[in-house]
């Protein structure tokens, strides 16, 4: 997103904030809620070009919210929503993509609030893996042939009572409505809104063999002090990499031996 539309999801964000901090408000029935208006607008071109119609008053535009939503969800998601339509937008689509966003953020604050957030980081990136090695697998959860409630169901008999709830039901929400995004793709952005939830970011370890607790503290250290903010670490475990290790920030891609690369952290953060 640019210009109006960045604008308005940071708005949105602190409006979620704000709701979430309240122990009357369920995140997980907010989560739940905005996925459903997603999915609606998604469906809905017509209905979302009028929504952001920047010719269109904010006030009716959320009237209009109101008297499509209101009795079927929370006061809560009504006066999101409302407040996402009184924004400007650069693109139609953008307001769908927002929404989507919020209804993530939610889950994630209802994992947050259980302490099962680093949980959940670590299943999303686990569940990552398996699919990037299964392509059986992949493609039974792509295949535009196979229904909502098939893929749902295998989410469930691969996630259900192995993985934390809020998991799932991300992923779940991912399988059904991938809106245009490659699996792994989705996967990603989940995690780095998981990251994002505790301020941190995400480093990707693999290694030819299991770091121990010492190599993950020291390596967990030396990327905070370089990037300048706390770093997640997503282990994997690779034996083509040849006894060293690549750790992947962002675009970014480190490789070599652990020794060296902390050597290199060291001097990089000295010149």
């Amino acid at each position: 997103m640019n210009g109006a539309s960045r604008e308005a999801l940071a708005a949105a964000r602190e409006r979620l904030d704000a709701l979430t901090d309240s122990t009357s408000v369920d995140a997980v029935q907010l989560a739940d809620e905005l996925a459903a208006v997603t999915a609606l607008l998604d469906r809905e071109a017509g209905l979302r070009r009028v929504l952001t119609d920047p010719a269109q008053p904010g006030e009716a535009k959320a009237e209009l919210v109101r008297r499509l939503i209101g009795g079927q969800v929370s006061g809560a998601t009504v006066d999101l929503v409302s407040g996402l339509v009184r924004s400007r937008w650069s693109q139609p689509r953008d307001l769908v993509d927002a929404l989507e966003e919020l209804a993530n953020i939610a889950d994630l604050t209802a994992a947050e609030k259980t302490d099962t957030l680093d949980d959940v980081e670590d299943e999303l990136f686990r569940f990552g893996r398996i699919v990037s090695s299964s392509p059986d697998l992949r493609a039974a959860l792509t295949d535009r042939a196979v229904g909502p409630q098939a893929k749902a169901e295998l989410v469930h008999r691969l996630l259900g009572g192995r993985a934390k709830p809020v998991t799932e039901r991300l992923v779940t929400r991912l399988v059904i409505a991938p809106r245009g995004r490659s699996l792994e793709a989705g996967l990603e952005s989940l995690s780095k809104l998981a990251a994002e939830r505790r301020d941190r970011m995400v480093a990707v370890v693999t290694s030819a063999v299991p770091l121990s607790e010492g190599q993950k503290q020291r390596l967990g250290a030396a990327l905070t002090k370089l990037y300048g903010r706390r770093m997640h670490l997503n282990l994997d475990v690779d034996p083509e990499v040849l006894g060293g290790v690549r750790v992947q920030v962002g675009d970014e891609v480190i490789n070599g031996s652990l020794a060296d690369r902390l050597d290199e952290v060291a001097r990089r953060m000295a010149s």
